[in-house]
């Protein structure tokens, strides 16, 4: 049985990853940071579909965090064969309304835990022959947005590159952008949402089938629902100055994710 490992597993989309890989028989690491979350969510998860569910309490914006998951994706006596890093949130405000601390958090958490992370499951992974990787980035990765719509760019990028550098292997990595998606991610950001049109939002779930399908047809990267794949086709061709516009007046304050 395989074994899929998670972060931010306890709410929005990493829920519905562990949600859906439950369901098709795979052992879980559930990592977030709320112990008591985890804890429900494992118990959860086991009673309904008869898999293993290990708990991982882990702050992705701390050293210690990055580190306690990095050992447990290079722990190749209980091996990880899909890692899905899901964890991130967003800062309320527009550049230079955000502490340099909040931003620097974000950072940790999109850039540097990503890296981190995938390359010690892809180094284990490789050495097998067999594995995935899921990077969760944002349509906001093609728009220009502030640090949060530049970490999503980098996620998209150095996930590309790496499967590029990784064919072959056997390492399928794939980048994940979504749009507008029902979770916690906007209340916990303090961003309002009324605004948003109710055509844009997105079912956790569905987003989740659609991307690990796309990850089995070996896409690099993900964008799971034709209206969003229409709108980023029109981005293409907006000249970047009044995307710029659009985005300073309405996408930074309601980030997608």
């Amino acid at each position: 049985m395989t074994t899929a490992l998670i972060t931010g597993s306890t709410a929005g989309i990493g829920a519905a990853f562990a949600r859906r890989l439950a369901a098709q028989g795979h052992n879980l690491v559930l990592v977030a940071r709320d112990t008591k979350r985890l804890a429900e969510q494992a118990t959860e998860l086991h009673d309904r579909h008869g898999i293993e569910a290990e708990v991982l309490a882990a702050d992705l914006s701390t050293e210690e965090g990055i580190a306690a998951v990095e050992t447990r994706l290079e722990d190749r006596t209980h091996p990880v064969d899909l890692l899905v890093n899901n964890a991130g949130f967003g800062n309320k405000g527009r550049y230079l309304e955000v502490s340099m601390a909040d931003e620097l958090t974000m950072i940790k958490v999109h850039i540097e835990a990503v890296l981190r992370l995938t390359s010690a499951a892809t180094a284990s992974m490789r050495s097998r022959g067999r594995g995935g990787v899921i990077n969760v980035a944002s349509v906001a990765a093609f728009v220009p947005r502030g640090t949060y719509g530049a970490s999503k760019a980098w996620v998209v990028q150095f996930t590309q590159g790496a499967a590029k550098d990784l064919a072959g292997s056997g390492v399928r990595l794939m980048a994940l952008c979504p749009g507008f998606v029902r979770t916690e991610f906007h209340e916990r950001a303090g961003m309002g949402t009324d605004n948003i049109p109710s055509w844009l939002w997105l079912d956790a779930d569905k987003l989740v089938a659609a991307a690990l399908a796309d990850l089995a047809r070996g896409r690099t990267v993900s964008i799971p629902d034709p209206r969003y794949k229409a709108l980023m086709g029109v981005v293409k061709l907006t000249p970047r100055g009044l995307l710029g516009g659009v985005s300073s007046r309405t996408g930074r304050k309601y980030g997608p994710q």
